[in-house]
């Protein structure tokens, strides 16, 4: 490569552009030790497994925008089910799903339950919906979570909801205490 001549003038308007230069002594460099910052825990996403039970043993017949849904686990006293339609389960939590799509309405729905029965609740109200804007007036979220509650391992019941909740656009669930919760409360329950 061949040296570039440089012109008197760009080198004195170099030299009083970068003014002083002092020559390094050390080329070293210590660091002062700061602080390091607080560790903080991350949040972590809510790890909900499937508690679905794919059975395929269902014969459900199509519900339409004004059918009432019911559903009683085997095993269970049917005297929950009129305890749960006369609303003596206080609710312990609520989720409004209409206007979702299936795929979303069932994500929503896993969180909620798995949250719900962590925390302990027992009755919940799930708002889906009539349906009115559904294809050929069968609504979609309500069929979907007249299935899906069946196949949660969670669910000991469920119905419609009174009139005042929601009507045929809402359902009251009854839920499996966990285990934490089942052995503080074991005599509570009559059924």
């Amino acid at each position: 490569m061949t040296k570039k001549i440089q012109d008197p003038a760009d080198s004195e308007l170099f030299r009083l552009a970068i003014g002083t230069v002092r020559a390094i002594k050390d080329d070293k460099i210590t660091l002062a030790k700061a602080e390091k910052p607080k560790p903080y825990p991350k949040n972590k996403p809510v790890e909900i497994e499937n508690r679905l039970v794919e059975h395929h043993d269902y014969d459900l017949d199509t519900v339409s925008i004004e059918d009432r849904l019911s559903y009683i686990a085997p095993g269970l006293q049917k005297n929950v089910h009129a305890k749960m339609r006369k609303g003596q389960f206080g609710l312990d939590a609520e989720i409004d799903l209409h206007g979702l799509t299936s795929a979303e309405a069932k994500r929503q729905l896993l969180v909620f339950l798995h949250r719900a029965v962590t925390d302990g609740c027992r009755s919940v109200l799930i708002i889906h919906g009539k349906g009115y804007r559904s294809q050929d007036n069968l609504p979609v979220l309500k069929n979907n979570l007249n299935l899906w509650l069946r196949q949660h391992q969670d669910v000991l019941a469920f119905c419609s909801a009174k009139p005042r909740d929601g009507g045929a656009g809402a359902v009251l669930v009854l839920l499996r205490l966990a285990e934490k919760f089942a052995k503080k409360d074991e005599g509570d329950w009559d059924y």
